[in-house]
């Protein structure tokens, strides 16, 4: 009955806790940039930069995390669980990350309002995935964890239909080719997030179940 309070040996709730507050701050700092680019693109090189320092601070929790692994005789829980959260947590960000880069290297000058909402859920679920992190390090948070993993899962069909319809837009109103070739490479990396945001939970919900 979810009583097992997970062992602390080797920092791993606080390396999972560290950088799932970067994966929020990533959300975060996606929204920023769409928004300057559906307003005022003068912030978008700035944020592009923020978002790169992030995902490099994350990718150097990722490397403790594994080397943690490596040393460590107690683990909180299965090893090959404690590598798929991890990496799964830093895909997130990579994906934030290329994003980024996508928008620099395509020349993207705007985009529509549509597609800051659609940035605002994956920064959402982003946000959920560090509230399950949180949790994580007991499972008396079990319930309460599985719960935010379904919503997690709503978020992402949210961003799937979003997706289309940005998707149904540019088709039908965007004339010139190359301008929808590089929108919907933007569309789909956006998307792509609330996809890694799944995986995640899909990850910790396993977890949850099989120490409970």
């Amino acid at each position: 009955m979810f009583g097992k309070l997970m062992p602390k040996e080797g920092k791993y709730f606080d390396h999972f806790n560290a950088h799932a507050a970067l994966i929020s701050k990533g959300g975060e700092l996606l929204t920023q940039l769409i928004g300057a680019l559906a307003t005022n693109a003068d912030h978008v090189v700035r944020l592009a930069d923020e978002i790169d320092t992030v995902e490099r601070q994350a990718d150097k929790i990722t490397h403790d995390t594994l080397a943690q692994l490596h040393k460590s005789f107690i683990t909180p829980f299965d090893r090959d669980e404690i590598h798929q959260l991890i990496s799964g947590m830093d895909d997130i960000l990579d994906i934030i990350q290329d994003v980024a880069e996508s928008v620099s290297l395509y020349d993207i000058q705007q985009v529509p309002q549509e597609a800051v909402a659609l940035a605002e859920v994956t920064a959402r679920c982003c946000n959920h995935i560090t509230a399950i992190v949180k949790l994580l390090d007991s499972m008396q948070n079990g319930p309460h964890i599985l719960t935010i993993c379904h919503e997690i899962d709503d978020l992402e069909s949210d961003a799937d239909r979003m997706l289309r319809e940005l998707m149904s837009k540019v088709f039908r109103e965007e004339p010139d080719v190359r301008q929808v070739i590089k929108l919907k490479e933007i569309y789909e990396l956006l998307e792509s997030v609330s996809d890694r945001c799944k995986d995640v939970a899909g990850t910790v919900e396993a977890i949850v179940l099989e120490n409970s």
